[in-house]
């Protein structure tokens, strides 16, 4: 067997270093502690979110906000360091047969679940297994593998077939595939799991409905000796309180950092971006985070036709849209990918023809060859994500202004991600979708996420997973992305930045892909 403390991952993903999170605003976290003494810490910190999470369960949703706070409970066998290799997490190594097809993972020992129970194979195989079944991504990607036990402290995953990115997988923070106790396995239902229990740092300690979700240091919490590196490495629960409220309402996001009532907020309205620039007290963090990408209906509706699909795009006007939604050209970047742009290996321009085309002329003339005849376009929306909903209004009055009839239907987060799933009550919905390593991770191509099911997808997948070289994986990645624009499954928009802010008194904050608080500390 092949041994492996660490996995190779294909050299361009390297690249996505520079895109990591760059501290501006007021020079970078300032230290409020006079040289010689030593600093007193708080024992809380308060983070203001735009949203409540629909769940915990991260097996059952992409939404950043959910996996932002379940990452403090919950922890995988692997996990991704700052160079987006998979690092060590629950399992302290792994094992590749010679054929590639079983995956050994040796656990560690000793490592207790937030309810005293010791975790063993019993509660790995039990979780994987079923993110193996629930799991959209999972099932997509990993499909007819399975998890079995070898002893109290080895697990095997047996895969159908030799693909390039297992480990990747596994260790991807926005697929969570987490380590639950396994009676908390047995007793979840289609809904998710009924508790909260993991291995993690935190602990759930309240979620109290529309208001907050407090979470408590776990005093037995086994840290893997090291640095931290992103998500792998040191988590010391540095504050032993993490509040994570929700304040839908940004100017009230803004004013209670200004004022100090929040140490951290999530979500920095990019109209608000200069004034906190200025403002006394507050650090800024901003990075290259995803695309704004509209979803259509493919499956049902008035969109099930593809020349109506094309009607839409065609009246698509990518520059207003992202203004309207980002505030200024610097915050965003035009561009028809999916991937990260400063990701070669994968920053392609198929179905450029398709993109920010702001043809009206053509847009009636491919809605005269459907038959268009009024029928209503739903967009659905949330105004919880600012960018979402500016977003949604704009392409509402573009596709107006080209002669369809358009309703908006607005809700908070959680009704947003139950009624996407509903294909007769929505015909387009936009979203911002943070970057993924690989193109088979992403939202656009899972059939979950809004009904997008051909088989052209599932063919370009195997060949981007099972391509012999960079190049051929590239090119399988260009022709399926130039498939996508021609069948109308989706557009992106335009690519964005993320901003947070924080007190110039909280040290020890890491702003990666998602937000890392367990090292965070807030000065007296």
């Amino acid at each position: 067997m092949k041994k492996y403390s660490k996995i190779r991952i294909i050299t361009v993903i390297l690249i996505l270093l520079l895109t990591l999170g760059a501290c501006s605003g007021n020079g970078g976290t300032a230290t409020t502690t006079a040289p010689g003494t030593t600093p007193e810490y708080k024992d809380t910190l308060i983070i203001a979110t735009t949203a409540q999470p629909p769940t915990l369960d991260g097996s059952l949703t992409a939404s950043q906000v959910s996996l932002t706070i379940a990452g403090n409970i919950f922890e995988q066998l692997y996990t991704m360091n700052k160079d987006y290799e998979p690092t060590p997490d629950l399992a302290e190594s792994y094992a590749v047969s010679d054929d590639g097809l079983v995956y050994t993972f040796k656990l560690r020992e000793g490592v207790r679940f937030h309810n005293g129970k010791e975790m063993t194979a019993d509660d790995v195989v039990a979780s994987m297994n079923r993110w193996l079944e629930v799991s959209a991504r999972g099932k997509t990607l990993l499909g007819g593998s399975v998890f079995a036990k070898e002893d109290d402290y080895t697990v095997t995953l047996t895969v159908p077939k030799v693909t390039s990115d297992v480990m990747t997988i596994i260790a991807t923070r926005t697929f969570f595939p987490v380590i639950m106790p396994e009676e908390v396995i047995e007793a979840a239902t289609a809904e998710g799991v009924q508790e909260y229990i993991g291995t993690g740092p935190y602990k759930l300690q309240e979620w109290r409905q529309d208001q907050y979700i407090h979470l408590v240091k776990y005093d037995d919490y086994t840290t893997i000796p090291g640095e931290s590196s992103a998500y792998s490495g040191l988590k010391s629960a540095a504050t032993p309180n993490l509040f994570f409220y929700f304040v839908q309402d940004h100017s009230t996001r803004i004013a209670g950092m200004k004022t100090g009532e929040y140490d951290i907020i999530e979500n920095v309205p990019l109209e608000n971006y200069d004034e906190l620039n200025t403002a006394d007290g507050v650090v800024l963090f901003s990075k290259p985070s995803g695309s704004l990408n509209a979803f259509f209906n493919t499956q049902q509706g008035v969109l099930a036709d593809v020349k109506m699909r094309q009607a839409v795009m065609a009246a698509l006007s990518m520059d207003e849209i992202m203004l309207a939604s980002y505030a200024d050209t610097a915050h965003y970047t035009l561009d028809p990918g999916y991937m990260n742009l400063n990701q070669s290996q994968w920053a392609v321009k198929t179905g450029s023809e398709f993109y920010n085309q702001k043809n009206v002329d053509k847009a009636k003339q491919l809605m005269e060859e459907a038959g268009y005849n009024g029928e209503t376009i739903n967009l659905l929306t949330t105004p919880d994500y600012q960018e979402m909903y500016t977003a949604t209004l704009v392409v509402q009055e573009q596709l107006r202004q080209a002669g369809f009839t358009v309703e908006v239907i607005s809700q908070d987060f959680p009704s947003f991600m139950s009624t996407k799933g509903d294909f007769g009550r929505w015909n387009i919905f936009i979203t911002s979708n943070g970057y993924n390593i690989i193109p088979p991770m992403i939202l656009a191509v899972n059939s979950s996420w809004a009904g997008f099911d051909a088989p052209e997808v599932a063919a370009g997948l195997t060949a981007i997973r099972e391509a012999g070289s960079d190049e051929e994986a590239q090119q399988a990645w260009a022709d399926l992305q130039q498939f996508m624009y021609e069948y109308g499954s989706s557009t992106a928009i335009g690519h964005y930045n993320t901003s947070m802010a924080t007190r110039d008194n909280v040290d020890g904050f890491v702003f990666f892909d998602l937000p890392i608080y367990w090292n965070a500390v807030v000065t007296k």
